[in-house]
């Protein structure tokens, strides 16, 4: 008992608060700690020992008597308004007809969290709870995050701030002439996000026209509104401030975008036909022309090709189905679609690859590298071997590959084709290494043989015949070559001996 007297008096004696100085000006967390201390100094002060004792209520009945839960009964099931009439009626004299809605809770029951009439809570439940005022101070923030709200910055001051990622307000800045010195130093910061900040600032504080007129001489912050506005969306508002600088291609183009946010095709095709007569430069009116020409030969190839898949009329739909509509596709892959299903048709037909070619003036190298992918892809050797095939004035046929020999083999070796028709092609390779890495890397044995031959390389020759399989045409052919060899040495050293000892 004297222990609990003495921290009754230590207690009591002590105090939480310290003396005022600069340094510790806002420090919560010392605040916490003090608030702990305190906390836990008043549960040691509490002891087991109180639930002994009797408690009571104002009226002096003893907590947890009949007659005491009764009159507890009865004023929580009272309306707050009925209570407060009759305390006013009754006067100061009167206690025990307030509500006792807390009287359940006891200073010790508070902060050891138990009562009499439920089981044991935490702190933070006692605390929370709807019938106990909470009378705990609330720690303030500190005084330094006020400062980034209403702190009286300069323009400079602002940037500085913002380029640090503090939060400032430009509320502050209403003139124009304070808005227009915070644009300039976010544009001397070279700070992007800083000038792009201010910039949504004047944008939304600023008439269009003092904005424009103001940014035409500032061609920074100017480039830095366009790109943003093309980011966001924001079609109207780029298209008024284009035609205030007169810039008319520019205003074109973006119109000429919007395209991109018709899904209807019809519509897509009538608002390209509406693009052409805009005021684009000469190279760029040739490009929306031929987009919309395209457009329109899609749209003819699909409803033609659609009617024959669905109707079951042509073989080749049937082997190989579509896999995607050919509308909105680029020339390229429109050109390849056509080289598949449609490479045999005439001139005359929207669908077929030489009319695409002329129509677009698509070059020799683009054209054979689309065409040769899509004819290998289906295997048919025949029509390559056409494609590459040229033939003179005279009469006289060659073969001819812009892409080079090269590109051809890679790409058909990339469809699967058979070692013979990889042969043909590695044989018309011109650069003799480049032949002998594709002949060697595609076991084209007939080519690499042929070649060390032409070469006159019998080591060469001799370390192959060990790569080839035993008893094969290719080591036959080997063995013919390198007898054949010391045949032609030896009559050549038959015909040069009389000669010799002539001499």
């Amino acid at each position: 008992m004297s222990r609990v007297r003495a921290d009754e008096e230590e207690y009591w004696h002590s105090s939480k608060f310290r003396a005022f100085t600069f340094d510790d000006e806002d420090d919560e967390l010392s605040q916490l700690k003090e608030s702990k201390r305190a906390v836990n100094s008043l549960r040691d002060i509490v002891d087991d020992d109180d639930d002994d004792l009797e408690r009571v209520s104002w009226s002096g009945e003893p907590v947890g008597s009949i007659s005491w839960s009764i009159k507890e009964t009865a004023s929580g099931s009272t309306s707050s308004l009925d209570g407060r009439d009759s305390s006013l009626q009754k006067g100061s004299s009167s206690y025990a007809a307030l509500p006792k809605q807390a009287s359940s809770y006891s200073l010790s029951s508070l902060f050891k969290g138990r009562n009499k009439l439920s089981s044991f809570q935490s702190l933070s439940d006692a605390l929370t709870d709807t019938g106990v005022k909470n009378y705990a101070p609330e720690l303030r923030r500190p005084k330094a995050e006020y400062k980034d709200y209403s702190g009286d910055w300069s323009p400079k001051d602002t940037v500085r701030r913002m380029q640090r990622g503090k939060v400032c307000s430009l509320e502050r800045f209403r003139s124009l002439q304070d808005k227009l010195v915070l644009l300039d130093e976010a544009v001397a910061g070279h700070d992007g996000n800083v000038i792009t900040a201010v910039l949504i600032f004047l944008k939304r504080t600023l008439r269009r026209e003092i904005l424009f007129r103001e940014l035409e001489v500032r061609q920074v912050a100017l480039c830095h509104l366009i790109h943003f506005l093309r980011e966001t969306g924001e079609q109207k508002f780029l298209l008024d401030l284009l035609r205030f600088l007169d810039r008319t291609e520019e205003v074109a183009l973006s119109q000429y975008r919007e395209h991109l946010n018709i899904q209807d095709v019809e519509k897509r095709r009538e608002f390209l036909k509406g693009c052409i007569g805009l005021p684009f430069s000469a190279e760029d009116t040739s490009h929306i022309q031929d987009h919309y020409t395209l457009l329109e030969r899609q749209i003819i190839i699909e409803a033609n090709d659609r009617h024959l898949e669905m109707a079951g009329q042509s073989e080749l739909f049937r082997k190989y189905p579509r896999k995607a509509s050919i509308l909105n596709m680029p020339l390229v892959t429109t050109l390849f679609y056509s080289c598949f299903y449609h490479y045999t048709e005439a001139e005359g037909m929207f669908s077929s690859p030489t009319n695409l070619k002329k129509t677009f003036k698509i070059p020799d190298k683009q054209y054979v590298l689309t065409a040769l992918a899509a004819r290998a892809k289906l295997r048919a050797w025949g029509d390559v071997d056409a494609l590459l095939t040229t033939k003179n004035w005279l009469g006289y046929t060659k073969k001819k590959a812009p892409i080079g020999f090269h590109r051809v083999v890679e790409i058909l070796q990339r469809n699967n084709a058979p070692v013979q028709v990889l042969q043909e092609y590695v044989r018309l390779v011109e650069d003799v290494e480049t032949r002998l890495n594709l002949a060697t890397k595609y076991k084209c044995h007939d080519v690499v043989i042929e070649t060390y031959r032409d070469l006159k390389d019998r080591i060469q020759l001799t370390a192959y015949k060990g790569k080839v399989e035993r008893g094969s045409a290719e080591e036959e052919k080997i063995n013919s070559i390198l007898s054949n060899t010391v045949r032609n040495a030896y009559s050549l050293f038959q015909t040069l001996s009389p000669e010799t000892g002539k001499d």
